[in-house]
């Protein structure tokens, strides 16, 4: 568990706590995900066959997710980032995409698909544009 101030709030980041079908469908609702938030079964699935999962909280509401499916030692697909409307420009995408590439180690690339809406947003965090995708290069 790792906690960051913002404004007089903390907001915790955890990989220990799977959110729930409801509360993943809210935020990617506020956020303007475009995912299956219609069918909460396939959203439990998405979370349930993930590898990494990265969330951040203000008290008890998700105001963050990180969502990775890695082999951990070549690469690792950024599947879902998302921050809640409210929470965004306080650092929490950054943190989110941070903490997850800690935990996949140096050996393994983080690759992605972006939303139309994200697409200048990814290399300002540190990610390259490779055509249609972003990547960042393995350091080993």
């Amino acid at each position: 568990m790792i906690t960051k101030r913002r404004g007089n709030n903390k907001v915790i980041y955890k990989f220990d706590v799977v959110p729930t079908a409801q509360q993943v469908i809210e935020l990617y609702n506020d956020a303007d995900l475009p995912r299956p938030t219609h069918d909460p079964q396939r959203i439990r699935a998405m979370f349930e066959n993930s590898d990494l999962i990265v969330t951040a909280w203000d008290e008890n509401k998700l105001v963050g997710v990180s969502r990775t499916i890695t082999d951990w030692v070549w690469c690792s697909y950024l599947a879902d980032l998302a921050v809640s409307p409210g929470y965004k420009r306080s650092g929490i995408g950054k943190k989110l995409i941070e903490l997850a590439r800690q935990k996949i180690g140096e050996q393994s690339m983080l690759l992605l698909l972006s939303v139309p809406t994200a697409m200048d947003y990814y290399p300002k965090v540190g990610f390259a544009r490779e055509n249609s995708a972003f990547i960042m290069h393995r350091t080993k």
